[in-house]
């Protein structure tokens, strides 16, 4: 029996992927909400796009169903599903103008009459005085406008997006990521976007699944991720986490208590996504920005209660609006702290001794028997 209150939900049951021996996608339970703008965040070869195509209609799963609203479409070819798709390369027509690029799918459909649509989607992204134009003659953030308006015009119940940012530079990848949130924001349509950048998914995303090996890692706002993560891998996927190895001292109903390298350091046992038990290994995590930073003669001025670690500048790279810091300590040889350039510390030079305090509430605690340093890119893999 269907669920009537799914309305245009996005439903995958036990989908998985095989190819021959090997697993492109483990089998997975999803639910992506009817107008909400989803991502699905991880390094290539995640899975996230075999994903993507089997809601498309492009992969056959190897098992498991996909549903969109009440109706199975697991078997349905790509044209029979309420579903749009834009890729990287645009795939724009260049012998077109912008107007009958927007109009393909209308006309493919045999639809005369598309002139008041086609003037809604140019002024929906803003390109009302280009429409006399070749794709040639736009640049790379316009002819993903267009594809996306191309796209939208059909009216289909999602709309899913294969790493459509990845061809623009830096400044224009950050403004179309407002332009597409802004999009998504008016049409109401469900946005299934498939990205490898982090930032890309926490700017736009209501909801960011982040995937690993096939399997989804971690479901969730993106504040929620970042701020909890439940894994080593989203813990360093998701910007930068300093992981310290320690033993738990005690656990307690509301703090942990764990000591590394003769120094104590307190974790909320509410951000612990595992159970402590007193003499076990805990990974501790704390950002880099959560971080304050003093020189050692400076230590009287730190209040009680907070977490304090002594270190030694092993680097500094001043970046604007902070300094970028990074400490050998004996409970970690690499700790990271970025700290605001408000008032500058001339002290704060590599070789300086210095003490590192934060509030013990930033602090989260992680399974110790995972790979400390799972989710960290390499310069291979980024390249």
């Amino acid at each position: 029996m269907t669920d009537k209150t799914a309305g245009g939900d996005v439903r995958l049951a036990g989908i998985s992927k095989h190819y021959g021996t090997f697993t492109a996608v483990h089998p997975l339970d999803l639910t992506i909400p009817q107008g909400s703008f989803f991502a699905l965040l991880g390094a290539s070869g995640c899975g996230k796009t075999t994903t993507l195509r089997m809601i498309a209609g492009l992969e056959e799963p190897s098992t498991g169903t996909v549903s969109l609203g009440d109706s199975e479409v697991t078997h349905l070819p790509p044209y029979k599903r309420p579903v749009n798709t834009v890729f990287q390369s645009y795939a724009l027509f260049p012998h077109l103008d912008v107007s009958e690029n927007i109009a393909f799918g209308l006309r493919r459909r045999g639809i005369k009459s598309v002139k008041k649509q086609v003037d809604d989607m140019l002024e929906l992204v803003q390109l009302g005085q280009f429409a006399q134009r070749k794709p040639h003659q736009l640049s790379g953030g316009q002819q993903q406008r267009v594809a996306v308006a191309r796209a939208l015009i059909n009216h289909p119940q999602v709309l899913l997006l294969d790493e459509p940012l990845g061809a623009l530079d830096l400044k224009l990848r950050r403004q179309m990521q407002l332009e597409l949130k802004r999009i998504q924001t008016e049409v109401g349509i469900t946005f299934v976007h498939v990205t490898h950048d982090q930032e890309e998914a926490m700017t736009m995303a209501d909801t960011v699944a982040v995937m690993n090996g096939g399997r989804v890692e971690q479901l969730g706002a993106p504040a929620e991720l970042y701020e909890n993560p439940k894994t080593t891998f989203v813990a360093n996927f998701l910007g930068t986490s300093n992981l310290i190895e320690a033993e738990v001292l005690e656990a307690g109903a509301s703090d942990v208590v764990v000591g590394s390298a003769g120094t104590k350091l307190r974790v909320p046992a509410a951000r612990c996504s595992t159970t402590p038990r007193a003499g076990g290994k805990l990974l501790v995590g704390v950002r880099p920005e959560k971080i304050s930073l003093v020189h050692a003669d400076e230590e009287g001025t730190i209040a009680a209660g907070r977490n304090k670690v002594a270190g030694k500048i092993a680097d500094s790279s001043f970046i604007g609006v902070s300094t970028q810091f990074v400490i050998d300590s004996p409970v970690c040889p690499e700790l990271e702290v970025y700290v605001q350039n408000i008032e500058r510390d001339a002290r704060l030079v590599p070789g300086a001794d210095v003490i590192l305090h934060w509030n013990p509430d930033h602090t989260f605690g992680l399974d110790a028997a995972q790979d400390i340093d799972a989710g960290i890119e390499t310069v291979e893999e980024s390249a």
